[in-house]
């Protein structure tokens, strides 16, 4: 089952605040970035956030989730968890934060074997 783009309006409206927020769709789900850096991932209606220890400090008792056959463990919050606004923000936030910085993208033509 894949997310219904209602439900993306509805985290991207709670997490409205944050700065430079993106998202981008993938195999009928999503993933969430924030500053460039991959956070999290929307997957079945349900947010997956990765896994930091200024993350895990924020929640008391997380629960634990994969966003896809294979994955790492994420923490997993439902649609229902979202409703508090500035937690859901700060979550983000601090595990953007916690995340090293992203690479820079290579150019198609750097990617390109040599022949």
């Amino acid at each position: 089952m894949s997310t219904r783009p209602e439900t993306m309006d509805f985290l991207l409206d709670q997490i409205a605040a944050l700065p430079h927020v993106r998202t981008r769709r993938m195999f009928g789900e999503y993933c969430v970035y924030l500053d460039d850096k991959p956070t999290a991932f929307v997957c079945d209606g349900q947010l997956f956030v990765k896994i930091t220890g200024a993350g895990r400090a924020l929640l008391p008792n997380p629960r634990y989730g994969r966003p896809y056959p294979g994955a790492k463990d994420y923490f997993l919050l439902r649609p229902d968890e979202w409703e508090d606004r500035p937690a859901l923000c700060e979550l983000l936030a601090t595990t953007s934060r916690a995340l090293p910085p992203a690479k820079p993208r290579k150019r198609a033509a750097e990617r390109r074997p040599r022949q």
